[in-house]
């Protein structure tokens, strides 16, 4: 994964009250720029848009900063987090045992989804990433993908729940987007619009406006990764903008409501493949 703003980026930081430019470095570790609502959010990330034209903006909320170590943002997809210690990089057993539970959660997802006969399977079937994106949206297992959200108001929700003072909203930059997955070369990265590739009886990322953000080409198996440092292939490199919010004062007035957690998460009665993936996680070996 290529890192973004090699030479500057238009962001804001702490303390500074207009957009200035940045290289990715100070960005990820800076503490964040302060965001006081969701409107004042807003025009800050549309000034972002305006400024740094040659990019798409996605959007992922945490209740967290994670750092790595040289106190920089972390934003790493769940197969490759740290482990016990969170200071180091995941064993290489750790991470073989993560890619065979990959593998076996592929095939029972790929089964289950012939036996519902939804709409897809053949694509299902044909395109690894696309299984990947449905174990990764649906919490099954660890995949090598990050979830995002092209929505600005669903990432800051996400960030809101369970938050305690304090939550973070992180802006991506990431290539033009076209079709249902984006693949591209230089950027070393390949993206997937969750609603192009999941059935209609899939409410969850239709809601959550969810997109899926990997390497390119795939990291299929540990064979792959070791060709990969870990710095390569954190998100946190492709990082635009750090906001902080509290999630106490952001949401303050009727105009623009936090969008709650039984709507960001469908039961299982009302999302079929939501129902899908829970037998998936309830089989799948661990």
């Amino acid at each position: 994964m290529e890192t973004i703003g090699k030479t500057t980026l238009w962001s804001f930081v702490d303390g500074k009250a207009k957009a200035q430019q940045l290289t990715n470095t100070e960005i990820r570790t800076d503490r964040g720029h302060r965001v006081t609502s969701f409107f004042d959010l807003a025009t800050k990330v549309a000034e972002l848009q305006f400024r740094n034209r040659d990019v798409v903006l996605l959007y992922r909320g945490q209740r967290g900063d994670h750092h790595n170590r040289y106190g920089g943002t972390s934003l790493k997809p769940s197969l490759f987090r740290p482990g016990a210690n969170p200071k180091q990089n995941p064993p290489v057993a750790l991470l073989e045992e993560r890619f065979v539970q990959l593998q076996q959660a592929e095939k029972l997802l790929a089964n289950r989804y012939k036996d519902e006969k939804l709409l897809g399977v053949e694509r299902l079937n044909r395109h690894q990433i696309l299984r990947w994106s449905i174990l990764q949206h649906y919490e099954v297992c660890p995949t090598p993908l990050l979830d995002v959200t092209h929505s600005l108001r669903i990432a800051a929700s996400f960030a809101s729940l369970d938050a305690g003072r304090e939550a973070f909203l992180f802006v991506l930059g990431v290539p033009n987007l076209s079709g249902a997955i984006t693949a591209s070369a230089e950027a070393g990265l390949q993206i997937v619009r969750l609603s192009s590739v999941c059935p209609p009886a899939a409410v969850r990322p239709h809601i959550q406006e969810g997109y899926l953000v990997g390497e390119y080409p795939e990291l299929s198996g540990i064979d792959r990764k070791q060709h990969y440092q870990h710095f390569e292939i954190d998100l946190g490199r492709r990082l635009v903008a750090k906001f902080r919010l509290s999630p106490k004062r952001f949401w303050r007035g009727r105009t623009f409501p936090q969008v709650g957690r039984d709507a960001l998460y469908p039961a299982a009665s009302q999302d079929r493949l939501f129902r899908l993936a829970l037998e998936v996680k309830k089989r799948l070996k661990v």
